[in-house]
């Protein structure tokens, strides 16, 4: 999640153009994990401050949790964490209901978690500029907060053709 707003079409009043303030002042990161449940709309997510196999690990963990006594399949993009090492001593121990997929290089928007990404950008980002990172973050927790349920609308969301 970056700090930047994303400019995207809008309609507008024939000769005004909109505008979008964007007046960066420092470059704030953070990474988010999350995983969808394409059958029910459920999301999990994580924050942590950088993307790596410790943190990724800790995310699979909430996933398992939350997804208890289910199988679970991540389809999953190739960030090199995603293959550590580390991480097969968790994922042979939770091979009865993990299993890890991952997508052909260049293939996001195989993924549903990538279409759950969009539409938060363009409720939160596209158009607005948020001052900071935290505010950003309250704004994805107050929005994701009524998804950590089975709920309708990333279930629609998450159909591949939509």
């Amino acid at each position: 999640m970056s700090n930047t707003a994303t400019v995207s079409y809008q309609w507008a009043v024939r000769g005004k153009q909109p505008k979008v303030s964007c007046k960066q002042r420092k470059r704030e990161r953070q990474t988010v994990f999350g995983t969808v449940n394409p059958q029910t709309g459920q999301i999990v997510i994580s924050f942590e401050n950088r993307g790596n196999a410790k943190t990724f690990k800790k995310h699979l963990k909430k996933v398992v949790k939350s997804f208890k006594d289910k199988k679970i399949i991540l389809i999953l993009d190739n960030v090199k964490y995603h293959h550590a090492n580390r991480l097969k001593p968790f994922i042979n121990q939770h091979a009865n209901n993990l299993e890890l997929m991952f997508l052909p290089p260049y293939c996001p928007d195989l993924n549903p978690i990538e279409r759950v990404w969009w539409f938060m950008r363009k409720k939160i980002t596209h158009n607005r500029y948020l001052e900071s990172l935290d505010e950003r973050k309250a704004k994805f927790w107050i929005m994701f907060s009524k998804f950590i349920y089975p709920n309708d609308q990333l279930k629609k969301l998450c159909v591949l053709n939509n």
